[in-house]
């Protein structure tokens, strides 16, 4: 039965839902995480073991459902398209609500705050283990990563360089091929609008 629920997400009470003879609804969950046939993502939020669903796991899906709303970002999505070489151990995303973190056996999962007008620009959907998530662009994710980068101010053009080859060694191939409205509509409503605008530049000279 828990079989149904596949590899996303769910909460206690559909988990129950499946069990409609059983009356102490909650101690059933307990025992199903104590057998291992359910895994805990948070209090309440759970992901049936591949053992009973034999499907893989999917910690982008996880991380739009730990904390909602959200979209995968920063240095996660821009290691997911290939942009930049190194590997990316925790899960980054942005989110309107407050900043947080969770911890649990896939990985730390980390949520930075984004305005509300700066949310929407620029995301898109993605397909892993056969289910979509929501996840920034790659326009978007440069973005989101140098608007939350302490003490990064991308002032000249070789300073911006720098930033990408250097420090984070960014695919710069692929950055002459963005799209260079996405960085303009974050610019109108983003956070260190100068230094995008400096990225920009590279963009369209």
């Amino acid at each position: 039965m828990l079989a149904q629920f596949g590899n996303i997400p769910v909460n206690g009470t559909m988990i129950s839902s499946v069990f409609p003879s059983i009356k102490a609804k909650n101690n059933k969950v307990v025992e199903l995480e104590k057998a291992g046939r359910i895994i805990r993502l948070k209090r309440g939020l759970y992901v049936v073991s591949r053992e009973v669903t034999d499907k893989m796991y999917s910690t982008e899906l996880m991380a739009n459902h730990i904390y909602t709303p959200s979209y995968i970002s920063m240095l996660s999505a821009l290691r997911i398209y290939g942009l930049i070489p190194e590997t990316v151990h925790t899960i980054q995303s942005m989110t309107i609500k407050h900043s947080r973190n969770f911890e649990n056996q896939f990985g730390r999962f980390e949520y930075t705050n984004i305005s509300r007008e700066a949310f929407p620009v620029g995301l898109r959907q993605m397909e892993s283990a056969g289910v979509s998530f929501v996840i920034a662009s790659p326009e978007k994710a440069l973005c989101d990563l140098i608007a939350n980068t302490s003490n990064l101010n991308l002032r000249y053009k070789k300073e911006a360089l720098c930033y990408l080859e250097d420090d984070i060694r960014f695919d710069m191939e692929a950055l002459r091929l963005m799209n260079p409205q996405i960085f303009r509509d974050y610019i109108s409503v983003g956070k260190k609008p100068q230094s995008i605008n400096t990225i920009l530049k590279l963009i369209e000279p």
